[in-house]
């Protein structure tokens, strides 16, 4: 399933948000573990990482119907929109459930940063679909 687009809109990309890769090359095709990014208020931490190449796996399309996206806010939570009960209820089933275990697709950038999230090595699809 491929991520949803919100209509939201957002900012223009003026927040730092640092992606540490455990699995670069299974969520990138290259072996560059860290990505600076810049982010926009508005927009969320899945939807900023699929834009620039960063394969983080969503198997609901983004929607908080799964937790395949989970990653772990290492900095910044401050800078993100609290957790719904929904994206707490989702998270829960994550595997390696840690106290600053998030879904990407519910972290929307709200703060000025710096934000870094840290993506697990098994946060990705062996056998995804490729998009077209």
């Amino acid at each position: 399933m491929h991520m949803q687009h919100h209509d939201r809109e957002h900012g223009p990309p003026v927040v730092p948000v640092k992606f540490v890769l455990d699995d670069p090359e299974g969520l990138t095709g290259s072996d560059q573990k860290e990505h600076t990014l810049m982010g926009g208020e508005g927009e969320s931490l899945l939807e900023l990482a699929m834009e620039h190449g960063i394969n983080i796996e969503h198997a609901c399309g983004g929607v908080c119907a799964c937790s395949t996206c989970h990653v772990y806010v290492e900095e910044g939570m401050k800078s993100l929109a609290e957790s719904t009960e929904a994206e707490e209820d989702r998270v829960e089933e994550a595997p390696g459930l840690q106290r600053n275990s998030r879904l990407a697709c519910q972290c929307v950038i709200q703060g000025k940063g710096p934000i870094q999230v840290r993506v697990p090595a098994w946060n990705r699809n062996a056998v995804k679909e490729v998009p077209h």
